[in-house]
Formats: C-alpha cells, structure tokens, sequence
C-alpha cells in the first residue's frame, strides 16, 4: 500500500513512520508547515512545526529509508484553524483547536492531497486505532491501548471515511516509554526529544494575551447572576465557561465561596460569574453531528467533553432531524463546566459512535 507518513519531527510520528515502512508499505514522509514565519524557533518544549522541527524530521526519514518532503500548508492551517479559533473566542465559545487542526488540515487537507497524488493511506502518530469493526465491516475509532495518551476524541471529528485510510501504528503500543525505547533501538535521533504541549500557534501559552492582540480590546462589565456589577474586563474573549482565575474582580463573594465564569455574553460584552453549582448540568445539546455509527433515542453510550476528561454514563435523548438539528444527550451524572463550541464524543466501550459540537448547556 501506498502510504504519506504526517512526520511533525516528533518521536511519536517517527516510530509510526518507521513501523509503517517496516509494515511493508511504499512510505513518503511529509512535514506540514504551519506556521506563516519561515524563520519561526521551537521555544523550550512548546508548539511545534518549527524550523527545527523540519529539521528532526527530515533526519528521521533519512533514517528510516524513505523519501521525504515538506508541504507548505501555512495558508490552509490559519484559514481553518487559526481564523476559527478567534472567530469562536470572539463569539463567546471555547473550542478545541487540535480538533479543528485534525479535521480540516491533517484529515482533510493533507488527506486531499494525499489522494490527488495516488496514496492510498495517510499514517500519524496518534495514539488510536482503527478497525475494521464498523457495520458492514465499516472503520471503526477505538481508543489506544495507553489509556493516559489516547486521542480518540481529538480524531472522532474525522468520520469513518477518513479512518478507513488513515493509519495509526501506535495504538497498541503500552505507553509513551515503549515508544521511546523503540525510537532509541531505531536509532532515531528524537527519542529523547521532548513532547510538544499547549496550542502550537501560540508557542508562549499565554493564550489570553494571543486573543488580545489579535482580537483588540472590548471592555464590558463582570457581573454576578443578578446583573450586579462586580468588575470589568478588557474583552470577554479572555473567558471561559468553569474559569476561575483573573476574573476582574474587585470584591469577594460575601458568603468567601470561589466564583466562577457561569456565562459569556459577547453581545453585551457581560462575564457572567457565579457560585460552582452553577457550573453543572446534566443535560446536552450538539450540532454537526458526524457519526461511524447510527444513532437511536434511548442508546446507552458514554459522554466525553474535554480531551483529557473522563467519559460519563449518558443516553442519547433525540438524535437531529429536519425539523431539529440539535442532537440532545442525557448524563447520568452531572458535570461541570460544559461550554458552547467544545466537543463532544460518544463512546461504547473503547469504540467511537459519534461527535458533535456542543451549544450552550440547558440545564
């Protein structure tokens, strides 16, 4: 089989590279460049796509055995990645860009590209796995085998197509350790090479700041759920649904209880803060619904609403139809913080059924 290894110059994606070829497959490895500055610097361990990153990664592929390149694709990556980050910060909702960065850029672009030039499969270094398990014998999502590195909910949006030429090597793998030693015994020079962590286009972390200089200030007013005022902001972009931390504040609660970000108005430019009660709900609404799996009212499934957040028993209350787009699922338990623009993934066991972008909580 034909294969296009995604090779970000990290040990994870040069193992999976690495198996790949040993696989048997005709291998191409290809690093993405993202980042619109040519001359951009890996800092510490953050972010990634950087000049040295091109670099770790070519000499992986030099290793391995396999023609390698480098694909510009900067300009897709902030059209669909970067500009829906702001665009969903400005509107008051929180989301996830290593989803969106999955979807449209590495299962999407990359996948497009792949296809165009005749490869049968795309393979990363993710940690999931894709059988064929789905109805009909249909590729089916599951979970990696190391619990703690699983990326199951970051790919969910790909749908079965997508999975069913998309290669992940290293989701049998024990854990992270195993990986290492694999890429030391493979003579890979980033066995040792640090991971990446935090949003990568914003490689100081500082994702308050990030939003602020992109998005301009826009001062409003921190209330409580009575509309008191409490305090003022410089934009409600620096928000988020469960934040605890630099509220703008200029008084503590009278009962000495924390506060939290209970609601986020960017229309009135309000920050609404309240009591941790406020936070829970039991009850979900979602749109652009993509599933490997149909999905029936009443079905018995596992909820899950941040990357490394647990899955909670729930049930499937009304999947959309033409009159309703919203798909509506019930939590045995509650939870706390569930923001408008995160994704939700629904599970049976350790294989993925569906995911959804969740809208403003109703309960």
């Amino acid at each position: 089989m034909k294969v296009l290894a995604a090779m970000s110059g990290g040990v994870d994606s040069a193992v999976a590279a690495a198996r790949a070829a040993e696989a048997g497959h005709e291998v191409v490895g290809v690093h993405m460049a993202l980042s619109t500055s040519r001359e951009a610097r890996r800092t510490g361990s953050r972010g990634c796509c950087t000049v040295e990153d091109a670099e770790d990664a070519r000499r992986a592929a030099e290793r391995i055995g396999i023609p390698f390149y480098v694909w510009d694709l900067s300009a897709d990556f902030h059209d669909l990645v970067v500009e829906d980050f702001l665009a969903e910060y400005a509107a008051g909702r929180t989301p996830n860009p290593c989803v969106r960065c999955n979807e449209r850029i590495k299962f999407a672009s990359l996948l497009e590209r792949a296809t165009l030039l005749g490869f049968d499969a795309v393979c990363t270094g993710h940690y999931a796995s894709v059988r064929a398990e789905g109805p009909g014998g249909a590729a089916s999502l599951h979970r990696s085998r190391d619990a703690r590195k699983d990326q199951s909910y970051v790919l969910a949006v790909m749908g079965p197509e997508a999975a069913a030429r998309s290669l992940f090597p290293l989701g049998e793998m024990e854990d992270k350790a195993a990986v290492r030693a694999e890429a030391r015994e493979r003579r890979l020079g980033v066995s040792t090479k640090p991971d990446s962590y935090d949003i990568c286009f914003i490689p100081d972390g500082d994702t308050r700041g990030f939003l602020e200089r992109s998005l301009g200030e826009a001062p409003g007013e921190v209330v409580d759920t009575e509309g008191a005022v409490l305090g003022h902001h410089r934009g409600t972009h620096g928000f988020t649904v469960g934040q605890r931390k630099g509220l703008g504040v200029e008084r503590p609660a009278e009962d000495g209880r924390p506060r939290y970000v209970v609601d986020v108005d960017p229309a009135s430019r309000r920050v609404v803060i309240g009591a941790s009660e406020l936070l829970s709900t039991t009850e979900l609404e979602a749109t652009d619904l993509v599933t490997f799996e149909e999905l029936e009212p009443g079905r018995a499934v596992s909820a899950q609403i941040r990357a490394h957040g647990e899955a909670v028993p729930a049930q499937v209350s009304s999947i959309p139809s033409e009159g309703d787009p919203l798909l509506r699922v019930h939590l045995e338990q509650p939870v706390r913080g569930v923001a408008a623009g995160q994704t939700l993934v629904l599970y049976d066991g350790d294989r993925v059924l569906a995911a959804a972008t969740l809208e403003r909580r109703t309960a």
